[in-house]
């Protein structure tokens, strides 16, 4: 396989990774759940036991994270690669570097609104409308954004769907909609009460179809007191989009700012 080859092939990957696509309002059962004041007091105990069960204050209070393991991309529901190794660290809230390939020599590098690719050749401005919108969506709407930061922001509303099986789990079901009616549902596992699935929905610019990406959540581990899932799962209209699975986790790492910035993230840090 070529370079230029390689290096599409690594492009595609990550964006289906770690990418997203602009949201639209949530599902039907959220807008027409109840809206009275206990089915909203419902909602926000079963997210506080989710958020308990995650670790508590210590998960609301990570500041980084760095996670290893191997990642697979699909295509209409096909694997198309053999798997891809790489490396993650992340700054809460807005900074992120994904190290690809055996000798980690492709960088994704995330920061504030800005993103940048870095292999021998230099480093490359994301495509803004390919490439990085769909990662700041994607960022927008993580597990970690919704529970730590939407839940403090005013206007919010919660909404409790009840229960029903998710990913082959018994959960309760919650939808999270905020002020500016972007919704997130999630499905929390009745018995451990961790997040099994999150889902949202959005709409193409295009062609104007109507898009459900999934994210579940399997094989959770305690790590420095997080339970942190060590097998992810994203699917795109119900056909398997990508799977990462870990081989370690760590947190509050001491991670320095350089590893984020472009002019010297192309160091080696390890």
């Amino acid at each position: 396989m070529n370079n230029a080859l390689s290096w599409v092939l690594l492009t595609v990957l990550l964006t289906a990774l770690f990418g997203g696509q602009a949201p639209v309002a949530p599902s039907a059962t959220s807008q027409n759940a109840p809206n009275q004041p206990e089915n909203a007091t419902k909602a926000k105990a079963i997210i506080d036991e989710g958020i308990q069960a995650l670790g508590g204050a210590a998960y609301l209070g990570w500041q980084n994270m760095t996670f290893e393991g191997r990642s697979y991309s699909f295509h209409h529901g096909e694997a198309n690669s053999v798997g891809t190794l790489f490396w993650r660290f992340k700054k809460f809230p807005d900074k992120d570097r994904i190290e690809l390939t055996k000798k980690r020599d492709v960088i994704e590098l995330f920061s504030g609104d800005k993103g940048y690719e870095i292999t021998f050749r230099g480093v490359r401005n994301l495509d803004e409308k390919e490439e990085l919108a769909p990662y700041l969506r994607r960022r927008h709407f993580s597990l970690e954004i919704v529970l730590r930061q939407w839940l403090n922001e005013p206007g919010l509303a919660l909404f409790y769907d009840g229960q029903t099986v998710a990913a082959q789990k018994e959960t309760e079901q919650v939808t999270i909609m905020n002020a500016k009616n972007e919704g997130v549902t999630i499905n929390f596992d009745v018995n451990t009460h961790l997040p099994v699935k999150k889902s949202f929905t959005w709409r193409d610019p295009v062609d104007r179809q109507r898009n459900l990406e999934e994210e579940i959540y399997d094989n959770y581990r305690r790590v420095d007191g997080i339970m942190t899932p060590y097998d992810i799962t994203r699917t795109f209209n119900g056909d398997m989009a990508a799977q990462s699975f870990l081989t370690s986790a760590n947190y509050n790492q001491s991670l320095s700012d350089g590893l984020f910035d472009p002019g010297t993230a192309n160091a080696k840090h390890h």
